[in-house]
């Protein structure tokens, strides 16, 4: 098939839906399928455009078989509403044009967020007479309004009429949790048209592997420490200053140490938190090139997953599978019916604790401190759940399935027969 991969994040963007869509791309490539990708230069987390793609409005390039369409787009580092709304705009309108060139696909995914490019996909879609498969990482503006993001009355009412015009011209709705099948449902979408397949990891690149000589251990002084690690965005919904105080509560512990891993400028404000409560125990550091993600998420003991009250109960954190397929104990500072909390239930490899309580938080991660066997359980059902319900083949056989099943005009590939009836 020539599949159309519509998504704002791309390669090289080390967090969030860039590293999945390039390996669901790539691996699309590998089963024999022609891929292309129109996407924006590459600017997440520092929201600002990576310095090789600056001054330019369009760019090619090829990675892996896979060919990379990137526009302009406008992009603040502390973007205010106005901002937002041009940066959606602009990667509408920047992004049509590349759309445009290129073979007619037999198919579109497009990736939400971005909504409004629900716009343009649909435009190609009846010009390539194709269907469209809306792949939602998040419900707009739901999660947006619920942490406070989107107030203006108007531009709510904006992104609720681009949402019920993106369910409504989509052939199908690719969700990645069951929490987004009961909004969508409660919306009046059709059912037939929801498909749930979890986002993955891939579980040989994300191995399970021993702390002990460990070689960011050894470059960070880690070594003989218990450490409780936190790696990823760093923004509203997240909380970080939680961890923080909960630091501040084990700091006359010595072997625990807190390892947090983000953007280097919002690491300047946790810096000050950290003075301003005393937690001399915890270590902050850049984001690490991707190929070291392996080996600093070995150096943990714990993997933190961090919420606030308000997130919206289907939230569903990617780090989750990462952590899993670590093979390392989760602690969840989430809300309790959330779907992130009922991932980590499921797995068996973590425990979960009210959001934004510190106290509860820095308890449960010294009680783990003081039963090493628990934390090495933890990990392993954390490891075996990962493989069995994460694994990239696994959801690269639902997903091609998928647009096998959508494009009636193309035989199914025999590698997507097996998978088929579990679409």
């Amino acid at each position: 098939m020539r599949i159309l991969i519509y998504s704002y994040n791309y390669h090289p963007e080390p967090i969030g839906i860039a590293p999945l869509m390039t390996e669901l791309a790539e691996g699309l490539v590998k089963r024999g399928h022609e891929v292309r990708v129109v996407t924006a230069m590459p600017n997440y987390p520092e929201r600002q455009i990576y310095k090789e793609y600056r001054g330019k409005w369009y760019v090619n390039e090829y990675k892996n078989g896979v060919k990379i369409q990137r526009s302009y787009v406008w992009i603040r580092p502390e973007p205010n509403l106005i901002d937002r709304l041009l940066l959606d705009a602009s990667f509408v309108i920047t992004s049509f044009l590349p759309a445009l060139i290129g073979f007619s696909p037999d198919v579109i995914l497009s990736t939400a967020p971005s909504l409004p490019v629900c716009i343009p996909t649909t435009v190609l879609a009846l010009l390539h007479n194709c269907p469209v498969v809306l792949n939602l990482q998040d419900i707009l503006p739901d999660a947006a309004v619920h942490v406070g993001l989107l107030k203006n009355k108007f531009v709510i009412r904006l992104f609720s009429a681009l949402e019920k015009f993106a369910y409504y011209t989509a052939t199908k709705i690719s969700v990645i949790a069951d929490g987004f099948v009961e909004n969508l449902l409660a919306k009046g979408v059709n059912p037939d048209k929801i498909v749930q397949i979890p986002n993955w990891v891939d579980v040989n690149f994300i191995r399970h592997e021993a702390k002990e000589n460990n070689a960011f251990r050894a470059t960070h002084n880690l070594d003989g420490k218990f450490v409780v690690s936190y790696s990823g965005n760093i923004a509203l919904t997240q909380g970080l200053e939680t961890v923080i105080k909960a630091a501040a509560l084990l700091r006359d512990t010595p072997d625990i140490v807190f390892m947090i891993v983000g953007e280097a400028s919002c690491l300047q404000r946790l810096q000050q938190e950290c003075q301003e409560y005393g937690a001399d125990n915890v270590l902050l550091l850049p984001f690490q090139p991707r190929e070291k993600l392996p080996v600093m998420l070995a150096a943990a003991d714990v993997g933190l997953v961090v919420q606030k009250k308000n997130v919206i109960s289907f939230n569903m954190p990617s780090k989750i599978q990462v952590l899993l397929a670590s093979g390392r104990a989760i602690v969840a500072s989430v809300p309790d019916n959330g779907t992130a909390a009922r991932a980590i239930k499921q797995s068996g490899g973590g425990v979960v604790v009210p959001p934004e309580d510190a106290q509860a938080l820095a308890d449960s991660i010294l009680e783990l401190y003081k039963q090493p066997e628990k934390v090495k359980t933890l990990g392993y059902n954390s490891r075996k759940f990962a493989v069995e319900q994460y694994s990239f083949e696994q959801a690269l056989n639902h997903y091609e399935s998928l647009f096998c099943s959508i494009t009636a005009d193309n035989p199914v590939p025999s590698s997507a027969v097996v998978s088929k009836q579990q679409v």
